[in-house]
């Protein structure tokens, strides 16, 4: 990590010059492309860049569709069980650019869970339908307001809505919590209701192939209309697609800004995603991403287990990636982080392979460790606006390319930190 400095109060950062070895448990490198990318996509990734330019330097539209971005929507499509998909350069601009082509303006409403994401937020508010928002994984407030809905009709003009999308999210960002997608999608189907699925978070991470919630909460992917995700988390690279029917896909090529005009995705981008999907997939002929995937399940599993025996109150569900830990107190947020980033832990030994049972307790494994310093550990806060003023939480994102050295290290050096702020909430009320 490379050290920043502040003389204005952290308004503005300034590179030191330094850098610190931390455990990483913020990044979104759920599979751990990042950390073995060498043995991975190098070779695939820089024969790209051998055959490619660095940059199509124009959108899709305009003659920055090469075979490589073909080849990348077709196994996207393939891995989900769709008959086309599209890709985009940015994550977030999948659904900010994406909705708009696929709501097509007056006469729609989405129907939106009231935690997603900001993209969804601003791709339904920029594409002129209507926007109404259910309680967070509230089904019957779901099914009531589309009732409403379908009942009164358009506004003003009660005329019958053209069409009607609920959007929700595979793994909410910020809670850790897994949609309730068969619900959803037995209301959606009784109330003849399209279905959007952002799977950001859990496309690659989740399932037991890792093609998500669909296959996680056994859904039939062609029960859910639109599929969406990015390339930033399980994929080591960057940008999003969308996946559907071929009409539909066609439809957001024709409409959509992030295909018209948006620069076209690198063509190495558009490599590493291909070779990592082959990788996920078994395509390479190897069983390393399947190994992966038992690895980041473990490690979730070891580090909740972890959290959980140290009394702070966490969110989310079992075998989710994200895994929020709250703080409540805004004035203990940036302090838990910093206390992190200055500690470190020496001498934790566990073998790669050892069972979960074997990860030693925290706090109670220290031995003396050589040089070079161990590391120390580096975290995400999150408060208002983007979480509610008492509900500012840290959020720890777990990898496969963490080994169990670095999960106990981590919960080590975090509950030092947890005994300093008063934060095992689960054991009293002040903490």
């Amino acid at each position: 990590m490379v050290l920043r400095d502040s003389s204005d109060g952290n308004k503005t950062m300034a590179v030191s010059g330094g850098t610190q070895q931390c455990i990483n448990l913020g990044s979104y490198n759920y599979l751990g492309f990042a950390d073995d990318w060498d043995s991975t996509c190098r070779t695939d990734v820089l024969a790209s860049a051998e055959a490619f330019p660095t940059s199509m330097c124009t959108s899709l539209a305009e003659g920055g569709y090469t075979s490589l971005h073909a080849d990348v929507e077709a196994c996207v499509a393939s891995f989900l069980g769709k008959e086309a998909a599209a890709v985009f350069n940015m994550g977030w601009a999948t659904n900010a650019l994406g909705l708009p082509a696929l709501l097509g303006g007056k006469g729609t409403l989405i129907v939106s869970d009231a935690l997603n994401h900001n993209s969804i937020v601003s791709g339904a508010r920029s594409s002129g339908a209507v926007v109404r928002v259910f309680r967070h994984n509230d089904l019957t407030g779901l099914k009531e307001l589309l009732r409403a809905a379908i009942r009164d009709g358009q506004e003003r003009t009660h005329r019958p809505w053209r069409k009607i999308v609920i959007a929700v999210e595979g793994i909410y960002s910020m809670e850790g919590e897994f949609c309730d997608l068969a619900g959803v999608v037995a209301i959606a189907k009784a109330h003849k209701c399209f279905v959007y699925l952002d799977e950001a978070h859990s496309i690659g991470a989740t399932g037991a192939t890792g093609r998500g919630v669909c296959e996680k909460a056994g859904v039939d992917p062609a029960d859910v209309d639109v599929l969406m995700g990015t390339f930033t988390k399980s994929f080591g690279a960057m940008g999003g697609y969308i996946a559907g029917s071929r009409a539909l896909v066609s439809m957001i090529k024709r409409r959509s800004g992030g295909f018209l005009v948006d620069n076209a995705m690198a063509p190495a981008v558009a490599q590493q995603v291909l070779t990592s999907l082959r990788v996920m997939s078994g395509r390479d002929g190897t069983t390393v991403g399947a190994r992966k995937l038992a690895a980041l399940q473990q490690n979730c599993r070891a580090f909740r287990e972890g959290l959980k025996r140290l009394g702070v109150e966490t969110l989310g569900e079992e075998g989710s990636p994200v895994v929020p830990m709250l703080v409540y107190h805004p004035t203990k947020l940036a302090r838990f982080s910093r206390e992190c980033l200055q500690r470190n832990v020496r001498g934790i030994t566990v073998p790669r392979s050892a069972p979960l049972s074997a990860l030693p307790p925290p706090s109670r494994v220290l031995t003396p460790f050589p040089p070079p310093p161990p590391p120390q550990l580096a975290v995400v806060v999150v408060g208002f606006p983007a979480t509610p003023l008492v509900s500012c939480r840290a959020r720890f994102c777990i990898s496969a390319g963490h080994t169990p050295e670095d999960i106990a290290r981590a919960l080590v050096i975090i509950e030092e930190v947890v005994d300093l702020l008063k934060l095992r909430y689960k054991r009293s009320f002040l903490g």
